[in-house]
C-alpha cells in the first residue's frame, strides 16, 4: 500500500471516529434535555362514555379541550405522535331544564385521574361542557329474509327455513323507527345445498336510520334438507254441485297426482289420503271440461301435483 492511501485512510478513521462521537454526545445531550420537567401547552381530544341507556349523543360543546401541563420532554414528545385521549364520564350529568352539563370542575377531576403520576395539570380549559341529546326510544321488528336457497339435485327443505333470532329491537329517535315494519338480512345466496346448514347473516340499515342503532347485527339462518323421492298414485274424482236428478261420468275415472317425500313416507300413501273434486258450477258452456282441483294431501309427505288439471265428461239424467 502506498504512503499516500496510507495516510488517506487514518484520516478516515479519525473522521469517523469524530462522527461517532458527535453523535453519542448529542444523543446524551437529547436524552438529558428530555429527561427534564418542561411546563407547556397541549391539546386533549375527548371521548364521551356511560351515556345513559335513555339518551343518545346528539352534539357536545367541545371535541377536545387545551390543557397547560408539567410533564418530561419525553412525553410532550410522545403527545407530537399521538393525540392523547381522555375518557369524560357522562353517567352524572347535570341537567338545567333541556340542556345537559359538565362543570369545569368535574371534568378537570376526571382529566387528572387519566393522568401519570408524572404528569401535572397545571391548567385547563374553563368552559363548561354542554350536551345535545335525543331522547331513544324501542321498537321491535321481524326479520325478513334475503337468503336464496339452491338446493342440489333431488334435494328439499324438510320444513321452512329458520330465523334466529326472528325479530330485532330498535332503538333510536321515534319518528325513524316508527317508520320501519320490518329489517331485511342481507342478500346472500347460498347454492348446490344437499345436507342440513347454518350460516350466519348481517341485517341491513336502510338509509332512514341515521341514528338507530340494532340490538343484534346478524341472524342466524338453518334448515333441514332431505333427498326426496317420486310416486304417482292414481286418485278417483268427486264431482260436486251436480243437477238435481243427473249423474256424470268422468273420461278417466281417477287421475294421476305426482307426490315428493322421503321413500318411508311414500311407501304409506294410499288413495284414501288425497281427495280430487270437479265441480260442476264451474263447467263453461262453451267448453265442456271438467277442471280439477286437489284438495286434501297428506302432512306426511312434502308436495302433491295433479298431473292432468281437466277431463272430459258426459252427464246423464236418472
Amino acid at each position: 500500500m502506498s504512503p499516500n492511501k496510507m495516510k488517506k485512510g487514518r484520516i478516515r478513521r479519525k473522521v469517523n471516529i469524530f462522527f461517532i462521537f458527535l453523535v453519542s454526545a448529542s444523543l446524551a445531550w437529547l436524552v438529558s434535555q428530555l429527561s427534564e420537567d418542561y411546563t407547556q401547552g397541549t391539546s386533549f381530544d375527548l371521548v364521551y362514555i356511560n351515556i345513559p341507556d335513555t339518551l343518545r349523543l346528539n352534539k357536545a360543546s367541545k371535541d377536545n379541550i387545551d390543557v397547560r401541563l408539567r410533564a418530561s420532554g419525553f412525553q410532550f414528545l410522545g403527545f407530537n405522535f399521538r393525540r392523547k385521549q381522555i375518557a369524560i364520564d357522562l353517567s352524572k350529568l347535570n341537567r338545567r331544564g333541556t340542556r345537559y352539563y359538565i362543570p369545569q370542575s368535574d371534568y378537570r377531576r376526571q382529566i387528572q385521574n387519566q393522568l401519570t403520576a408524572s404528569m401535572t395539570l397545571l391548567e385547563a380549559d374553563r368552559d363548561t361542557l354542554f350536551f345535545e341529546f335525543y331522547k331513544v326510544f324501542k321498537r321491535e321488528v321481524p326479520v325478513q329474509s334475503d337468503v336464496t336457497i339452491n338446493l342440489g339435485q333431488n334435494f328439499l327443505l324438510e320444513e321452512e327455513v329458520s330465523l334466529i333470532p326472528n325479530s330485532v329491537v330498535l332503538m333510536g329517535p321515534r319518528e325513524e323507527i316508527e317508520a320501519v315494519n320490518f329489517i331485511n338480512t342481507a342478500n346472500l345466496e347460498l347454492s348446490d345445498i344437499t345436507s342440513d346448514f347454518v350460516s350466519q347473516v348481517a341485517l341491513t340499515r336502510p338509509e332512514a336510520l341515521q341514528n338507530t342503532t340494532y340490538s343484534i347485527d346478524s341472524v342466524e339462518i338453518s334448515g333441514r334438507v332431505f333427498r326426496f323421492s317420486e310416486k304417482i298414485i292414481d286418485i278417483p274424482i268427486r264431482v260436486i254441485n251436480l243437477p238435481e236428478g243427473t249423474a256424470i261420468r268422468t273420461f278417466p275415472d281417477a287421475v294421476s297426482v305426482l307426490c315428493k317425500g322421503k321413500i318411508d313416507k311414500l311407501k304409506d300413501l294410499n288413495t284414501a289420503d288425497f281427495e280430487v273434486i270437479g265441480d260442476y258450477d264451474k263447467v263453461s258452456k262453451s267448453r265442456q271440461m271438467l277442471e280439477l282441483k286437489l284438495t286434501t294431501i297428506p302432512d306426511i309427505i312434502h308436495s302433491a301435483k295433479l298431473l292432468e288439471s281437466e277431463v272430459e265428461f258426459i252427464l246423464k239424467r236418472e
